[in-house]
């Protein structure tokens, strides 16, 4: 296979040197904004996360597709990330659950790549200087950095509305179940569906049902998922969630913690360099417990913003919010993501406890 060459170049004009992986962008560019993510497994996971809407994900661990690929680990019917940064590109997969390579998966999703890449000075920058916004591609310099100028992030941007699904999905509880849950798809990962079914039947509906329309299916709870972008620039969701609480039990998790943070007054506000990876310590302040989390999010909510709250759960790396429940209604947000897959599992008792909160209703 011939080398394509290829650089990265940031919006502040730092430049990295790599190779062509994945599919060609158009006009040889990709633009997104560059975060990275610190799992050492699970790559295919991570690149098919809905949320990863319009970001380009540099892996820090050094070597990545070594298992290849297969359609039961993916998170989403495609990716919808902006691209792909490795320091070195598996050239063959070894696996028995493998039915491809991660390069040709890459391929068949459009989704264009980089490798050969120097992720470790790159993670530094984006630690010294926060996610930023940029180019990669096979164009010549002039053109990537000429593109990097105008390169945006996600902030302002409502990337829900670009990821959401146009109608409704009903998913048969696996256990038999008869709860009954309404999940507002705001970038919703297949993992979190399969761990809903097993507390009971899901029907997953479009970030703009109304909550009219939501409570109309007479649900025993409502999930609100994870999703992409700014939580600041999502329209109508909060007002939705404001609207159901106090009527139906409430769950969210990652941005649906935000949006039920926002629905409560509160405010949001990004991170340096976002929480991506799969070994976040978090306290779980109910059992004095420590849970390793797996994490993908910009943003956290401010838990001074918020009335009638009790903060549950936090990060002790940065003494973020990770967790709330409301005092006067049956709602709760979790920020990381206790479905995980492939792991860690140590948060997937949360699911359990939206069971028990939809078993004792709304009142």
């Amino acid at each position: 296979m011939s080398i394509r060459e290829a650089a990265i170049v940031l919006a502040d004009g730092t430049t990295f040197e790599g190779e062509a992986i994945g599919a060609d962008p158009d006009g040889g560019v990709s633009t997104g904004e560059f975060v990275f993510n610190t799992v050492l497994s699970g790559y295919q996971e991570v690149i098919s996360d809905p949320s990863y809407a319009g970001q380009i994900i540099a892996f820090t661990y050094p070597h990545i597709g070594n298992y290849g690929v297969n359609p039961t680990d993916d998170e989403s019917a495609r990716p919808r990330c902006a691209g792909v940064v490795v320091r070195e590109l598996s050239r063959r997969h070894s696996n028995h659950r493998a039915v491809g390579g991660l390069d040709d998966y890459l391929r068949g999703h459009a989704i264009p790549g980089i490798a050969g890449v120097d992720t470790r000075r790159l993670t530094r920058h984006l630690r010294d200087h926060g996610s930023l916004p940029g180019v990669f591609g096979t164009a010549d310099e002039a053109t990537l950095k000429s593109a990097a100028v105008e390169a945006v992030g996600t902030d302002g941007r409502d990337m829900v509305a670009t990821v959401t699904s146009d109608g409704t999905t009903v998913v048969a509880s696996t256990t038999g179940a008869d709860r009954r849950i309404v999940a507002i798809d705001l970038g919703i990962k297949s993992t979190i569906v399969r761990h809903l079914a097993r507390i009971g039947s899901v029907e997953i509906v479009p970030a703009s049902s109304s909550a009219d329309d939501i409570v109309g299916r007479a649900p025993d709870g409502v999930f609100l998922s994870n999703g992409p972008g700014d939580p600041g620039a999502v329209a109508t969701v909060p007002d939705t969630v404001r609207s159901l609480l106090g009527r139906v039990p409430v769950f969210g998790i990652c941005m649906g913690h935000q949006m039920l943070g926002t629905a409560l007054g509160g405010r949001t506000s990004k991170l340096p360099f976002g929480h991506h990876g799969g070994n976040h310590p978090v306290r779980d302040l109910s059992t004095g417990k420590v849970e390793i989390t797996s994490q993908n999010h910009n943003y956290v909510v401010e838990p001074e913003s918020i009335d009638r709250i009790e903060v549950t759960h936090v990060n002790l790396n940065d003494g973020t919010l990770e967790g709330f429940r409301c005092l006067d209604v049956p709602a709760f947000g979790i920020q990381y993501h206790p479905e995980a897959g492939p792991g860690p599992h140590d948060s997937q008792y949360l699911f359990g406890r939206f069971a028990d909160l939809m078993d004792q209703g709304a009142g």
